[in-house]
């Protein structure tokens, strides 16, 4: 159903993830991906990957059984650049929260080795940006990676930063469990003082994000700015007793968003 069908989900409040949504911090994010993934045997990971029978799709499975025998990403998933590292450690660990949090401090530590540089994922982010603003709706950002490296992107994206355009930001650091857990979400939501309702959008690349968005009872808008086909989001969102989560709107781009959120404005 489309949102326009949808009128008790007129935003008030829009939540954006970070990296591949707003900005492009991919080169930085697969040298840290290439760095873990090596080590996954002496950080006791290996006999903790997803079993083939629980992964959610063939091509899951196919990922998980590729680390296992090299210790990399395949190459093709590369040269694409369309998945995220949480994507990529959802696939990978699944349900287990514990080889979650061991992988993502791994990250951590080898993203600090090389994060600094960040640009607009579109040209004139910053403007469609504060349009939303100028229709009255708060507006956040949130991350799972530390707070350390989002606050250090944030003040310098676009070489003015960005910092204003934001009425909260939480990071992975700064909760319990990153995505797709709901509680970056829930804590934003906190901080702005306002309920976790159908009138909070949560926009992201990922289907992570979406099922974050979904467990916290927010509206997800899945952010198709890596030119997924319809088919290929059917797939990845099946819909299914136990992949029950889907976008309730999908966008190309932020202008795609804006006017879509002018129309629920205006119903």
């Amino acid at each position: 159903m489309s949102l326009l069908h949808l009128p008790h989900a007129r935003p008030h409040i829009l939540l954006f993830d970070w990296h591949a949504t707003l900005v492009d911090t991919l080169d930085a994010m697969y040298h840290a991906v290439d760095d873990v993934l090596p080590r996954l045997d002496e950080l006791g990971l290996v006999e903790r990957l997803v079993k083939p029978e629980n992964s959610k799709t063939v091509e899951d499975a196919k990922l998980v059984k590729y680390v296992r025998k090299n210790a990399k990403l395949h190459p093709k998933i590369r040269a694409e650049r369309k998945i995220s590292r949480t994507d990529i450690f959802e696939v990978l660990f699944g349900a287990d929260q514990e080889a979650k949090r061991i992988v993502h401090k791994a990250f951590d530590a080898s993203y600090a080795k090389v994060f600094g540089e960040v640009h607009p994922l579109e040209p004139d982010a910053r403007q469609h940006l504060q349009a939303l603003r100028d229709l009255g709706l708060q507006v956040g950002v949130l991350s799972n990676r530390s707070r350390t490296f989002m606050a250090h992107e944030l003040f310098v994206v676009d070489g003015t930063g960005w910092v204003e355009l934001f009425d909260t930001m939480v990071c992975g650091d700064d909760v319990e469990h990153r995505k797709p857990a709901p509680d970056l979400i829930l804590k934003a939501l906190e901080n702005l003082d306002a309920p976790a309702t159908t009138n909070c959008w949560y926009v992201g690349d990922s289907t992570t994000d979406v099922i974050s968005a979904a467990e916290a009872g927010v509206t997800p808008i899945f952010y198709n700015g890596a030119n997924w086909s319809q088919d290929w989001i059917d797939h990845i969102f099946p819909q299914t007793t136990r992949h029950p989560h889907a976008p309730h709107g999908v966008v190309k781009n932020l202008p795609e968003l804006v006017e879509l959120v002018k129309k629920l404005l205006a119903m």
